[in-house]
């Protein structure tokens, strides 16, 4: 086994799926929703790509921009029709991960009636070029796909360090009941969570698809993961999702390194149980207590 081969593609696959689990995390702490989701905004934000890439141009940057409003756009769609609806109601939590995971299954029939069963491919936006780093080749994809990530996750965190809103949505996180109480609105800052969680779900849509194919179900795997990477990092910690891609990553490079990819989602569960027994509540290892009550 190569491990310098691995090690890159486990960098790229946290690149990619911590794009989803932050933003699952992200959710979870302001709104306390378990966006189930974002598997329709996953396959939207594709075609959203996909039809700026065929019908107006195939240069990188509209093509990855296309994506990442047509994932924020459809984040609105789904906080405005699940969110606001239920956030003030009984059972929260059970009723939004039922419904957005109607979205999800709704939208990817309407995204199927729509495009067809047919895969849509995106062209190569980094090129086919490469540089060796000491005897490490690093492919143009490679480094595109990890650059790209890093810039999007440094722009949430900024955002929200050095915004009036970004502030609003860590208030949410920190303790959402205190945050209501000073006058920080829910239903408005709701729609600012989704939006830029959808922006990121967006991207890694983009860079995914580019690899392998944009369909109406192609986001069932990136949220199976997304979730997964979020569950085991400890829900509403960002640091936790972060370490969890790492540690996920590494080892679905490692699994199709050794044994093949038909093994990737044997190896990754097992590894999140064992997580799970001896961290029950993830990596972090807190939830926010006002979650719980």
């Amino acid at each position: 086994m190569d491990i310098t081969f691995v090690l890159l593609n486990a960098v790229v696959i946290a690149s990619i799926y911590g794009l989803i689990a932050v933003a699952v995390s992200i959710t979870w702490s302001s709104l306390g929703l378990i966006n189930l989701g974002y598997g329709f905004v996953f396959s939207f934000a594709g075609y959203g790509a996909w039809l700026m890439s065929t019908y107006v141009t195939k240069m990188p940057a509209p093509v990855m921009a296309a994506g990442i409003l047509a994932g924020a756009i459809c984040g609105v769609i789904i906080c405005v029709v699940v969110f606001i609806p239920l956030h003030d109601k009984s059972n929260f939590t059970t009723r939004g991960m039922v419904g957005t995971l109607a979205i999800s299954l709704l939208g990817s029939q309407a995204l199927l009636m729509n495009f067809g069963p047919r895969a849509k491919a995106l062209p190569e936006f980094f090129g086919t070029g490469s540089v060796n780093l000491g005897g490490i080749v690093l492919t143009a994809d490679r480094i595109g796909i990890v650059v790209c990530a890093t810039v999007m996750l440094c722009f949430v965190v900024f955002w929200m360090k050095g915004s009036r809103r970004g502030l609003e949505i860590r208030a949410m996180m920190m303790n959402p009941h205190a945050a209501s109480i000073v006058g920080i609105g829910i239903r408005k800052t709701g729609i600012y969570v989704m939006a830029i969680t959808g922006g990121m779900a967006g991207l890694a849509a983009v860079l995914l698809s580019q690899t392998y194919y944009v369909a109406p179900f192609s986001g069932l795997t990136p949220l199976i993961k997304g979730v997964s990477i979020a569950l085991c990092g400890g829900l509403g910690s960002v640091q936790g999702a972060i370490i969890a891609a790492v540690i996920l990553g590494f080892t679905e490079a490692a699994t199709s390194s050794l044994l093949g990819g038909q093994y990737v989602l044997i190896t990754q569960f097992l590894v999140i149980i064992c997580i799970l027994i001896f961290r029950p509540r993830g990596i972090s290892g807190l939830l926010d207590k006002a979650r719980e009550q």
